[in-house]
């Protein structure tokens, strides 16, 4: 009797479980998802940010994200992707404080989405309307600073 209840009681836990979208998990793999057309992928992949990870140029970034390109508004201060859209329907902005996100993204594939936005989102292109790609890229300095240190690209 005991165990016929524990068995239900496991098959209702499993069943909960992958019926439930925890927002977790579901982001764990949507992270390892590109936004680059997989036929643009590879190009976008062989570029590499010009400026070295210094802390003037990811100062540079910083105001450049906070101001000029108002990308705190929907990546937060703290850039964990939880800014105040009003209206936005679909997925929320990306969380840089995610450390499997930094290592699945190449620095290339972020300046693509800069340049083009990222479909199936709100996220709009910026280049050249918004930012020169000198600024652009100093945007994605700072974006991978609240990665906490993860190296990305050969020095």
């Amino acid at each position: 009797m005991i165990r016929r209840k524990l068995g239900w009681l496991l098959v209702g836990f499993f069943l909960f479980q992958s019926l439930w979208p925890f927002p977790s998990e579901a982001a764990d793999l949507e992270v390892l998802e590109p936004r680059v057309p997989h036929d643009q992928i590879a190009k976008a992949r062989s570029w590499e940010n010009p400026f070295p990870s210094t802390p003037e140029n990811i100062e540079k970034g910083k105001h450049i994200f906070h101001g000029k390109a108002f990308c705190v508004t929907c990546h937060g201060p703290d850039g964990k992707g939880l800014g105040d859209i009003p209206g936005l329907r679909g997925k929320l902005p990306r969380n840089f404080t995610d450390k499997t996100w930094q290592a699945a993204r190449t620095d290339g594939e972020l300046f693509w989405i800069l340049q083009n936005g990222s479909p199936g989102t709100a996220m709009a292109s910026f280049i050249p309307l918004v930012l020169t790609e000198e600024e652009a890229w100093y945007v994605i300095l700072y974006v991978r600073s609240f990665g906490n240190g993860v190296k990305f690209r050969k020095e």
